[in-house]
């Protein structure tokens, strides 16, 4: 063995009171890698489980399934930004644009969604998947809270209102998404929310205590103002926020319209929810990183689309 090699072992283990001899034995023990261990191909391929007979079911499901595995990606990389208190403007930079490529992947793969099932076929066994929902994405919903301040997450309606010292529960209570599942005036919530609130509230809140102070426009706000007004990353930012609030969004309401809209007539989703009003980007104006854009470009958010 190279002795610079060995070397560098000994002090990794030593590090951690731990005999380097031992583990250099374990190797004479263990399997050399292979392609289809290390990609876990077989597990990964048995996860696709149909509830109907109809092929293209199994679209749908794979297709969500990579979503998921995209979403991964997204919330490791804004991981690595909440937990670097030294980030520089080119890391910064390098991580949205890394970001904004996974959802430009994300907006673009909608063609195998709405060009790639039998509309029949999808309209049948979309039955059997009430009461889930997409908005049930745990994922996605702590993509948005990693992205931004609670604030510009809450509800258009109660936006400019809600004390914004609120309490996490209450700002919960509030958020825009929550439109897909709850009626306001009478404060019931229909099980496809209760379910998901069941499954994840305690740690969504857990996440967002962390995250308020540490999303992505909480970092970008303790940049140097020089950074903060570096044009690349100003770029990256608002890439970043057209690409998941205007371009995904729109092409996932392109597509549920292109299923659930026929010969005009608009189909209830899953979930119960007012899909169009929830999806469509001009009514609740979610914006990331609102002082980024002027105020003509807020108020024309999602019009003419």
């Amino acid at each position: 063995m190279n002795p610079k090699i060995f070397n560098q072992l000994q002090e990794k283990y030593e590090a951690i009171d731990q005999d380097v001899d031992v583990h250099l034995e374990g190797l004479l023990h263990s399997k050399p890698i292979n392609y289809w261990d290390y990609i876990q191909t077989d597990a990964l391929l048995n996860l696709q489980v149909q509830r109907t007979v109809f092929p293209d079911e199994m679209v749908f499901i794979m297709y969500h399934q990579v979503n998921e595995l995209l979403f991964k990606m997204v919330l490791s990389e804004m991981d690595q930004i909440a937990k670097n208190n030294e980030i520089d403007t080119e890391t910064f930079t390098s991580k949205i644009m890394r970001i904004s490529r996974y959802f430009d992947v994300l907006t673009s793969s909608f063609s195998i969604m709405k060009d790639g099932m039998d509309v029949d076929q999808y309209n049948k066994f979309r039955t059997t998947l009430t009461p889930a929902s997409g908005f049930q994405s745990a994922q996605y919903r702590k993509i948005e809270f990693a992205s931004t301040e609670l604030i510009n997450l809450i509800d258009k309606r109660f936006r400019d209102t809600i004390d914004r010292n609120s309490s996490y529960e209450n700002a919960f209570e509030h958020l825009y998404w929550q439109a897909a599942g709850k009626d306001y005036k009478t404060g019931k919530k229909t099980h496809t929310l209760s379910a998901f609130e069941a499954r994840y509230k305690d740690e969504f809140i857990r996440f967002t205590k962390f995250y308020q102070f540490n999303n992505l426009w909480a970092k970008f706000k303790t940049l140097p103002k020089a950074s903060q007004a570096n044009k690349d990353l100003i770029k990256a930012m608002r890439h970043y926020d057209y690409t998941v609030n205007i371009k995904w969004v729109m092409a996932h309401y392109n597509t549920a319209n292109h299923y659930l809209n026929i010969n005009g007539k608009t189909a209830e989703a899953t979930g119960g929810s007012e899909w169009v009003k929830y999806m469509h980007p001009k009514y609740q104006k979610r914006i990331f990183f609102p002082d980024l854009w002027t105020e003509k470009e807020i108020q024309d958010w999602g019009i003419g689309l």
